[in-house]
């Protein structure tokens, strides 16, 4: 069994790009891009690279500053962990950014076995408003099938947790698809909604994503 989370909305409530456009003053136009994309009114790819063509120029520092305040959801920890214990591989597929994701993985002591996301270009300690990564252009039933894969699974014998218009690839070709708090255009694509991390732990006992002791 395989379960993958999106994380900006997901796993956090952060949103790690609107974090760094406080530190970069444009905060504001962060958010309305990204509602845009995740009610899909505008292409992914191209809401990315509109964010993060604003942070030109943002500090490497400024950068850590923001990646310190990425906070995970109440009872994220326990659910991560209780899937660790019982054995399943436990995955975060985000268009986010990886420093990001592992920063706050660290500081609660919360390993996941993968991570796939995408990372922020540097050019001489400062941003240079440019992205790189898997998940740009390419979308995330892709890279849920490679996880899956790389695990030894099927892709009926996965679950995606997400919230927004780019996890709708890996919702649709998931054995198990769950929105938490999921967009208006996302919740129809969905098995079960959960507007908690009790809820999504609660599903994954009612739905045996738990192996049987």
């Amino acid at each position: 069994m395989l379960v993958a989370f999106d994380f900006d909305g997901t796993l956090s409530d952060s949103e790690m790009t609107v974090l760094l456009g406080a530190q970069r003053g444009v905060a504001d136009e962060m958010a309305a891009i990204t509602e845009r994309a995740m009610n899909d009114e505008i292409g992914y790819a191209e809401s990315l690279r509109e964010r993060v063509g604003l942070l030109d120029g943002l500090s490497a520092t400024a950068v850590e500053a923001a990646f310190e305040q990425v906070e995970l959801r109440p009872g994220t920890v326990e659910v991560i962990r209780a899937l660790n214990d019982a054995g399943v591989v436990t995955a975060i597929v985000t268009g986010g950014f990886g420093r990001g994701v592992e920063n706050a993985l660290a500081r609660n002591d919360l390993p996941v076995d993968t991570i796939v996301a995408n990372q922020l270009v540097f050019d001489d300690g400062d941003l240079t408003g440019e992205v790189e990564g898997p998940l740009i252009e390419g979308t995330k039933d892709d890279a849920l099938r490679a996880v899956a894969d790389n695990a030894g699974g099927a892709l009926d014998d996965t679950v995606a947790v997400g919230d927004g218009a780019n996890d709708l690839p890996m919702l649709e070709v998931a054995g198990l698809a769950v929105g938490y708090e999921p967009k208006p255009a996302v919740e129809p694509h969905c098995d079960e909604v959960v507007a908690s991390m009790d809820e999504l732990e609660k599903v994954f006992d009612d739905r045996g994503v738990f192996p049987e002791e």
